[in-house]
């Protein structure tokens, strides 16, 4: 069962890079922006790498991206990204906590890197919650299962053609998902 997925931050890199390879696994994706124009240029960009590397890549799916505001992309989504510097994620939470619909999953990909505070980029920020995804769970309506994952993939080879071969790790602690399951 396919389900639209919304990346907000989708114009940055790792935004950007996770939408082009959703989008060539054939998964319907949302760019969300603070600005819809912007969202829908990325999204252009990266239909334009799609269309032209779908021969060599035995690519014959139509290719389901658009972009939009961050609202409209979450209000439309099952699945949300947030994919967005660690400065903006409580603000940008909150303000989109009315239009998450019940039962969204949101993957919080947010690393806290002190550059985000004018400290270096190899340092990570405390939360008062533990982590980001943990601040994410505070902020985000009930009914509305959190889980941390992607950050530990490289944006720049996201962004790239090379297949990756590397695991992701997924942290969650939804209730509704049986201990060991999938």
């Amino acid at each position: 069962m396919s389900r639209k997925i919304a990346i907000l931050g989708g114009t940055g890199p790792l935004g950007s890079g996770l939408a082009l390879r959703w989008v060539r696994a054939g998964e319907t994706v949302i760019i969300g922006s603070r600005d819809a124009e912007r969202a829908q240029t990325c999204a252009g960009q990266i239909l334009e790498r799609v269309r032209s590397a779908a021969p060599l890549l035995g690519l014959e799916h139509p290719y389901p991206l658009t972009g939009a505001d961050n609202a409209s992309a979450v209000g439309s989504a099952d699945v949300v990204v947030l994919a967005v510097p660690f400065e903006g994620h409580a603000s940008l939470l909150k303000k989109l906590k009315p239009v998450f619909k019940t039962n969204t999953i949101l993957i919080d990909a947010t690393v806290p890197l002190a550059a985000s505070v004018g400290g270096r980029a190899t340092r990570t920020l405390g939360v008062w919650q533990g982590c980001a995804a943990q601040q994410a769970a505070e902020l985000a309506p009930q009914g509305v299962a959190v889980a941390a994952a992607f950050q530990n993939l490289s944006a720049e080879l996201l962004g790239g053609d090379a297949a990756m071969d590397c695991d992701v790790i997924v942290c969650a602690d939804d209730p509704r998902r049986p201990k060991g399951g999938r």
